[in-house]
């Protein structure tokens, strides 16, 4: 449960003095629910104003605080503004003008009157001139800061009325116990915390004080992954070590790399363990690791355990499903699917069979991990394409049952190290570094987008060949609609080029619609797939050589890297044609030319983190994980490291959670919402 001292700061915002109805759903709409987010909604810059008795040539360009008297007002025909003509103290003539709402101008600015007025000093012809300057009454002049934060705002909310509510969250915000360690705090010159939180806030210019609040976040998740890890070891599982019997009976299209044979060693290893494996598979496009991941479950099936295949799509899931039915059918391995799409009687069977034991492997969707979902005795939970699977599913999956299982989790791509120990901090990692033989590098070009002709002509070629191709279309915005429009407006128009040979697959399409498809695409009778990016992970067609990406550059370079790996699987050439706009950022360009240069994903990963930050590559569909808030893609690069060294230390030397710093640590916790590890030392 929540410290009662933090409890004032995770009150709603309705509770703060003059929040209403109406400015309540403003701030809902920036996300501002609790007065904590007003805390964490830090400032992106500020106003600098010079205070003036009178204007002078050398102000102008800048943010002034004059002290103005109103002589003469003239409005303008049509839509043109409201003029007001003032005097300063030396008898300069300041023209004050006012587009919107002249009314209020009136108002705010009788003549004879004199007004304090804020705002920027232009040169407009032969006049200086401000355009919808702040006026308030002569007594008012302590409103007017020479140095304000500027926040992120919505419709209807100014600057100044937001700084009044995080001021008034900041009155809420306690005194809390130091958890950062002593010499370290020292070492960088970091105030407390509340201090820190105050200073960000009156000025946002102060590197060290947002340097010492993202530390703190970054603090917070990893402590909780390594309470997790530490929860985790803790618990008993099932030590399961196979025989070989069944592994021997496998008939493999090729040896094993040598870095095959290592992982497998690593897992086996782990598994034999009574502490419940925690391992995190890297690997390159086609680097063999579902292989791999197959031989983990024949580990835990010839030791008598059950084992489960999650897969992040549903294509996906059913391709894995026919593969390893292939193989493993004729060795009496029993393998089974259930996705969303089983209903009825087929579900029920699946069911069964798993609380019996009578299914030995499970392949499906998240919906193998349903609470009514029962196994008889579930030995291996293999997570294929870790991103949309996070730490929070991770829980569930070691809460579920008495005995966790053994987690192996298999990235699509490789990761960077600094996401590796933010993301997956809990758990030991193990690198494919090799690829298997016999598979051809992929040849990348890159091509304007007004030489879109000569690619179908290109592609006609190849299909008169009898070759296949896919052709992705680029992401028109974060709208799977505006994807699928694009993806259908294409099809059309290559279905007039070639028809009966087009198919297409989107994510608004219904499961067996798409899966009919990619079944018709595999067996040959469609020569050309267009798709969106539902493509991206593991599907795989040998006989497709050609990959042809429109609109490249709206692409992250992992995204780019994975979509290559779909061709090049067969024996035949293979080439990635990368179309590009004719207007490309530095970044965009960038990111083209590494993926002509490159096809290695471990390179990729740290220039994609580069050039993208974390929280594109890990993708937003990352379910109920706590984003970084506080710490930038930088700052969480930068200070991962150090606040990993820190939270071990923690654990080896100052006595955990229970010792002084721990105690203060947990207030750490439950401030950045990564509470999630207390309850589970609780409970564990």
């Amino acid at each position: 449960m929540r410290p009662d001292l933090l409890n004032p700061l995770f009150t709603e915002v309705e509770a703060l003095k003059g929040v209403g109805p109406q400015v309540a759903r403003q701030l809902h709409k920036l996300g501002l629910t609790r007065a904590v987010d007003l805390l964490f909604h830090l400032p992106t810059g500020a106003i600098d104003r010079m205070r003036a008795t009178a204007a002078y040539p050398a102000m102008l360009g800048r943010n002034v605080i004059l002290d103005l008297t109103p002589f003469e007002m003239r409005s303008s025909p049509g839509r043109g503004p409201l003029r007001v003509y003032t005097s300063d103290g030396d008898g300069n003539v300041v023209t004050l003008a006012y587009f919107n709402n002249p009314g209020w101008a009136k108002k705010q600015l009788p003549l004879g009157q004199t007004k304090i007025v804020s705002g920027r000093l232009d040169q407009y012809g032969d006049q200086w001139q401000m355009v919808h300057p702040e006026v308030l009454e002569p007594d008012k002049a302590a409103e007017l800061p020479l140095r304000e934060p500027v926040y992120p705002l919505t419709e209807g909310m100014t600057n100044r009325r937001l700084r009044e509510l995080v001021l008034a969250a900041l009155e809420r915000a306690p005194d809390l116990a130091e958890w950062v360690e002593p010499s370290l705090k020292a070492r960088e010159g970091w105030k407390a915390w509340r201090a820190a939180l105050a200073a960000v806030h009156s000025d946002p210019a102060v590197t060290e004080v947002r340097r010492r609040l993202s530390y703190d976040e970054v603090f917070a998740n990893q402590l909780a992954l390594l309470l997790l890890r530490q929860v985790s070891r803790r618990k008993r599982g099932v030590a399961l070590q196979g025989d070989g019997r069944l592994t021997a009976k496998l008939n493999l299209p090729y040896s094993l790399t040598g870095a095959q044979r290592r992982v497998v060693e690593e897992i086996r290893g782990d598994m034999a363990q009574a502490a419940p494996m925690l391992r995190l598979l890297q690997g390159d496009v086609g680097s063999g690791k579902t292989l791999v991941a197959l031989l983990a479950m024949l580990n835990a099936v010839e030791a008598g355990a059950q084992a489960a295949l999650l897969a992040p799509t549903e294509i996906l899931a059913r391709q894995h499903h026919a593969t390893l039915l292939k193989q493993l059918d004729p060795i009496g391995v029993r393998v089974a699917i259930l996705t969303g799409r089983e209903k009825g009687r087929s579900r029920d069977s699946v069911l069964m069979g798993l609380a019996s034991g009578e299914i030995d492997i499970l392949i499906g969707t998240h919906a193998i991990f349903q609470e009514k979902v029962g196994y008889r005795n579930l030995g291996l939970a293999v997570i294929d394409e870790q991103h949309r699977f996070g730490v929070s599913q991770r829980l569930l999956l070691s809460a579920k049952g008495e005995r966790p299982p053994h987690l192996l989790v298999m990235t699509a791509t490789p990761i960077p190290r600094t996401l590796t120990l933010t993301q997956y901090g809990e758990m030991d990692v193990s690198r494919i570094d090799e690829m298997p033989p016999g598979r051809t590098p992929v040849e990348t070009r890159v091509i304007s987008d007004e030489r879109l002709a000569d690619v179908i002509d290109g592609l006609g070629r190849h299909v008169a060949a009898g070759g296949q191709a896919y052709w992705v279309c680029p992401l028109v915005e974060e709208s799977e609609n505006s994807d699928a429009a694009a993806a259908e407006e294409r099809a059309a128009i290559l279905r007039e080029r070639f028809p009966g040979k087009v198919g297409l697959v989107h994510g608004r399409m219904k499961g067996p619609d798409k899966d009919a498809v990619m079944a018709s695409f595999a067996a040959g009778e469609l020569a050309v797939l267009v798709a969106t990016t539902v493509i991206e992970v593991g599907v795989d067609v040998p006989n497709s050589t050609l990959m042809i990406i429109e609109g490249a550059e709206r692409f992250g370079l992992a995204q780019l890297h994975q979509l290559r790996g779909r061709v090049g699987r067969g024996e035949g050439k293979s080439t990635c044609l990368l179309i590009r706009g004719q207007t490309l950022s530095e970044t965009g360009r960038a990111r083209l030319a590494l993926m002509r240069e490159t096809s290695d994903g471990f390179r990729i990963a740290e220039e994609d983190l580069r050039l993208r930050g974390p929280g594109e590559i890990l993708g937003t569909r990352q379910s109920g994980e706590a984003a970084f808030r506080l710490a930038s893609p930088e700052q969480v690069a930068e200070l991962a490291q150090l606040a990993t060294d820190d939270a071990q230390l923690l654990l080896d030397r100052d006595g955990g959670l229970a010792g002084e710093r721990g105690q203060a640590a947990r207030l750490c916790l439950y401030l950045f919402e990564r509470d999630q590890a207390v309850d589970l030392l609780r409970s564990g």
